[in-house]
């Protein structure tokens, strides 16, 4: 097993991305976190037993991504590993009643977001021909459900742009993996429905489904590979749902 030595994940605050944080630093990793909430991040990073430094960051501002990576101190700058978790989705509607406010922070975040981190990250990973970029995907990249037109075609772009971003880096010893979770059950749907606890809870309570744990740790799994070994496309599902439109009701205790 290869453990990278700097781990950068953006939307490291809450769900998969603070999951993520704390499974690289129980391998020992040194962490970057970004995120929006600065006392979020704050308070994560005074539970982690490891070396951080926090960039509180809006990944849809391009100049800010560009600022912040570019003004790393040194120890802070050979990026290993590029998390991009930092994602969500709006809103459940038919397209034509859906708000265009909604599409538009979709966008700019799931899909721009992720290219501007990117594009700031991988110069130096190509110039010490190393590094790995892990881009958090969904099954909704691979499939498309009632009401989540935009928010799936998000998805599509990032699987779309991680393919893509393979056959430009072939050649390197950059890899590049999609992790493509089926339903977790972390924040998403309180903000998927602008804060609405009671419409959120009862999205989890068909299935067991997947924890933000259980993701992170096939992240890290992706990037603690042999170097000859490339892990593509990693998909994970609850094993009650077998696509986004087949489940087993089961119901979940709480």
């Amino acid at each position: 097993m290869t453990v990278p030595e700097l781990v950068l994940v953006t939307g490291a605050s809450s769900g998969i991305g603070r999951a993520c944080a704390e499974a690289y630093a129980r391998q020992g990793c040194r962490l970057i976190l970004a995120a929006r909430r600065a006392e979020r991040l704050a308070e994560i990073a005074a539970d982690l037993d490891t070396e951080t430094h926090l960039l509180t960051l809006d990944v849809r501002d391009r100049a800010a991504v560009d600022a912040a990576i570019a003004g790393l101190p040194d120890h802070w700058r050979e990026i290993d590993v590029l998390v991009n978790n930092a994602g969500l989705s709006r809103g459940l509607e038919p397209l034509p009643e859906g708000l265009p406010s909604d599409w538009e922070e979709m966008i700019d975040t799931n899909v721009k977001g992720l290219l501007w981190v990117s594009r700031a990250v991988l110069p130096g990973m190509i110039a010490r021909d190393r590094g790995h970029v892990v881009n958090i995907g969904s099954v909704s990249g691979h499939q498309v459900y009632a009401g989540g037109a935009v928010y799936c075609a998000s998805k599509h772009a990032v699987r779309a742009i991680t393919q893509g971003l393979r056959l430009d880096l072939l050649g390197t010893k950059v890899r590049v993996s999609s992790v493509d979770p089926g339903l977790v059950e972390t924040d998403f749907s309180l903000v998927r429905f602008h804060g609405d606890h009671d419409r959120a809870h009862t999205v989890y309570q068909q299935y067991p489904p997947l924890r933000a744990e259980d993701v992170a740790e096939c992240v890290v799994f992706c990037t603690t590979r042999p170097e000859h070994v490339a892990i593509m496309d990693l998909v994970v599902m609850p094993q009650d749902q077998a696509s986004v439109y087949a489940s087993h009701p089961r119901g979940v205790d709480h």
